[in-house]
């Protein structure tokens, strides 16, 4: 460092421009996710004519899986090259999705679309957490991610409840994914003309680290073996992630028909399909800062045995009524696991190798969306959207049971 540098503050309150607005461009990429969580299934079914469940989750497969392995190169790329690098080409793939959903001629181009969608999401949304890690220092992380994954998922939601008045006003296409293409636009230009890279404000953070039982020369190898099975509280973490949005891949590719079976309008459907995201983002500003206080290994188990009620009853609910229940229910217990989750891999990983402990936590969360299109479909190909989720439900009592018996309590309070 030299005599005339500064070194970067930490917290939230010295850096809240930069923050405000990685909140701002966070939800723009939530936003592009949105635009397909009420109408791309109705879109298989209604233009594609997709009859098995298998195949018309596809496109929920090869977003889930682009989306996985992406993030792990997020956090290894944005380490050695920057953040910011980063974040623009997540936004640079995401040019060409919304063109590939509106004119696709066949359901192949929706599946690829949903490739560049993965890479989108997992290079922006990747960064947009490592930076906002960055910039909050240790004894805010709870809040931080509250703050992220709330502008995230209430942009979801918000827009799949958009889309579901577009198409039920306009039709299926195009006009739902235009929006789509107006938050890529102001995205990018955001992010190449505002946003500043904040990967020094996680070596200022290391050189005065003192924290974790873990030293900060690890391969990206040794990382992996950590987040995955070998730290108890990073891998279990890890194996509630997956599951979580294993629940959340059920929810977007067959709920919709579902409630269409029943003979739900589009723009009812829009609302449920609205219901389930708006909870999670907007319980994430409160639980968020709650497991700054009360710990994560809490919130993570009451949320994962919250979510497995949820699907119950879902599964079990006759119509609109209890189905909009059991979203809410789904909301609350995803908005209590989500930034926890974040936030305790960001206590355990040292600052010199967090940002590819995000990348491989990510790596099994995300995987979940394809376990989640794959065992979904196959599931109620065999026993129907109903028995599929019920099954669902199971697992993922059985996933907040294994973090209450193998993950410790990361969070110290100050």
């Amino acid at each position: 460092m030299t005599a005339t540098s500064v070194a970067p503050r930490l917290g939230l309150r010295a850096n809240a421009a930069q923050f405000l607005l990685l909140v701002a461009v966070n939800a723009l990429v939530g936003g592009v996710l949105g635009t397909e969580r009420t109408v791309l299934p109705l879109l298989g079914e209604r233009e594609f004519h997709l009859t098995a469940y298998t195949a018309a989750l596809t496109y929920i497969l090869a977003f889930g899986a682009t989306k996985a392995v992406t993030n792990f190169f997020a956090g290894t790329l944005s380490d050695r090259y920057g953040r910011k690098p980063v974040l623009l080409a997540g936004w640079l793939a995401a040019i060409p999705v919304p063109l590939l959903l509106i004119w696709a001629p066949s359901w192949g181009w929706v599946v690829a679309a949903n490739v560049l969608l993965g890479v989108n999401q997992g290079l922006a949304w990747s960064t947009t957490v490592i930076m906002k890690i960055d910039l909050v220092g240790p004894h805010r992380r709870g809040l931080a991610m509250g703050l992220n994954e709330a502008a995230g998922y209430l942009a979801v939601a918000v827009t799949a409840l958009a889309t579901g008045a577009l198409a039920a006003r306009y039709g299926l296409r195009p006009a739902p994914f235009l929006l789509g293409a107006a938050y890529v636009a102001v995205g990018l230009g955001l992010s190449t003309l505002l946003v500043r890279e904040t990967r020094g404000h996680a070596h200022h953070e290391a050189a005065n680290h003192q924290g974790s039982a873990h030293h900060a020369g690890l391969t990206t190898r040794q990382v992996l073996g950590l987040v995955s099975w070998r730290e108890p509280a990073l891998s279990s973490a890890s194996q509630a992630g997956l599951v979580n949005n294993l629940n959340d891949g059920l929810a977007w590719g067959l709920f919709p028909v579902l409630f269409a079976a029943a003979g739900l309008s589009l723009s009812r459907i829009g609302v449920l399909a609205a219901l389930y995201p708006a909870v999670w983002g907007l319980g994430q500003l409160v639980t968020g800062p709650l497991s700054d206080r009360v710990g994560r290994k809490p919130l993570i188990v009451v949320g994962m045995l919250t979510q497995a009620g949820a699907l119950g009853l879902i599964a079990g609910a006759p119509g609109f009524g209890g189905w909009a229940a059991g979203a809410v229910l789904l909301g609350a217990g995803t908005a209590m696991v989500y930034p926890a989750l974040l936030a305790a891999v960001g206590d355990v990983a040292h600052p010199a190798w967090r940002a590819r402990a995000v990348g491989v936590y990510r790596l099994w969360r995300d995987g979940g969306f394809a376990v989640g299109a794959l065992s979904a479909g196959l599931l109620a190909d065999l026993v129907g959207i109903r028995g599929a989720t019920w099954a669902v439900a199971g697992l993922t009592a059985a996933s907040g049971l294994l973090v209450a018996v193998r993950m410790y309590e990361t969070h110290t309070r100050a």
